[in-house]
């Protein structure tokens, strides 16, 4: 069950690059910025793993889906709630597929299906956050209106107050500007984040404009796993008393991807 990104994380789904990843044609088709280097890459994914086994997670690895190299990216293709996760509907056309692959990881160890996105909505699991009674949604370049609208809906009727985030284009998802930090503390792009949105939490404030992002792993018990170029953050989070284990993750940035990408959190307590 999950109903705080800020509580323990003692489950997560992840996918370890293997062929796929390093297969990409066209990479702005795929939305990279420049091939991984594969070695690097797998070492990198690597420690990830080895620090959530050392918390004290469960790590579920899958196998990479055929032709799908963003199926690393584990986050967008589903969000698990108290009732069971809900199918999402990936907004890029090229990931389209991976829901289902992930849905049916998911239904495999035990995963109730909570409901699911259907077309024309897309939702993309980058642009949900969920904070205990909240639900922070970002309307974004790959989460529609009519994707909103459907995921409001099914959080609603699991008491979730849901707050909607519209984002710029030049903003890829919410978690670039806002990730929770612990069960009632959340890390803000101040710049990028309308200051009424947050009522009732605690806020570490940073800048998006200064190149910061929020896109962190909060492990819970005050500990969180950061990109290590992210400098600001890992400053301002130390400085907030929390345990950063900084990593280098630049293999995956060339995707336009960070540390909260990589993971599908399942269970959190």
């Amino acid at each position: 069950m999950l109903r705080n990104e800020g509580d323990r994380l003692t489950r997560v789904v992840v996918c370890s690059p293997g062929e796929e990843y390093f297969r990409v044609g066209n990479l702005e088709e795929h939305n990279f910025i420049q091939l991984p280097d594969r070695d690097l890459a797998i070492r990198q994914h690597d420690r990830l793993k080895s620090i959530l086994r050392g918390f004290g997670s469960e790590v579920v690895d899958i196998t990479e889906l055929a032709r799908h190299p963003n199926s690393v990216f584990t986050r967008d293709t589903a969000l698990c709630t108290p009732g069971g996760y809900i199918k999402l509907r990936l907004g890029l056309h090229t990931r389209r597929g991976e829901e289902h692959w992930m849905s049916d990881l998911l239904k495999s160890i035990g995963e109730p299906c909570a409901g699911e996105i259907i077309e024309p909505g897309t939702v993309e699991g980058g642009d949900v956050i969920l904070a205990g009674t909240v639900a922070f949604l970002g309307r974004s370049i790959r989460t529609n209106d009519e994707g909103v609208a459907q995921l409001s809906s099914l959080l609603s009727t699991m008491g979730y107050e849901v707050r909607i985030v519209y984002l710029p284009d030049s903003i890829l998802h919410l978690d670039k500007v806002l990730m929770a930090a612990g069960p009632t503390r959340m890390l803000s792009c101040s710049d990028s984040i309308p200051e009424e949105s947050l009522k009732g939490f605690e806020v570490i404030d940073i800048l998006y404009e200064n190149g910061s992002s929020a896109n962190i792993i909060c492990l819970g018990n005050n500990q969180v796993i950061v990109d290590r170029s992210n400098r600001e953050v890992i400053t301002r989070l130390e400085e907030h008393g929390l345990l950063v284990h900084a990593i280098d993750l630049s293999e995956f940035a060339k995707a336009t991807g960070g540390p909260n990408c990589l993971i599908m959190p399942v269970e959190r307590v």
